[in-house]
């Protein structure tokens, strides 16, 4: 059972934001509630848009990390290739 998240937000200004979780519910509340990270305080409200379950913490943590190496233009390709057709489109008119 995997314990261990690496998620992907959408901010309030279209930018996208990167984190790690075990518990993806509460920790986007969190970040509405202005409890999350410093970056997301003043971009919300966030919306999840991908997560992806690990069975540990480190596996997760590279997830995250390696998500973040990337610049836009691939992160936003790797969400296309991993996202359903009708949640990408739906990830796309919200970004124009």
């Amino acid at each position: 059972m995997a314990n261990f998240y690496m998620y992907v937000v959408l901010c309030n200004d279209k930018s996208l934001y990167t984190g790690f979780t075990c518990d993806l519910k509460q920790r986007i509340d969190c970040h509405n509630r202005k409890k999350g990270a410093k970056y997301t305080r003043s971009r919300l409200p966030v919306k999840l848009i991908y997560a992806q379950a690990f069975l540990t913490k480190s596996q997760a943590l590279k997830a995250e990390y390696a998500f973040k190496q990337k610049t836009r233009q691939q992160k936003l390709a790797f969400l296309q290739h991993h996202l359903s057709q009708e949640q990408w489109h739906a990830l796309s008119e919200q970004l124009k």
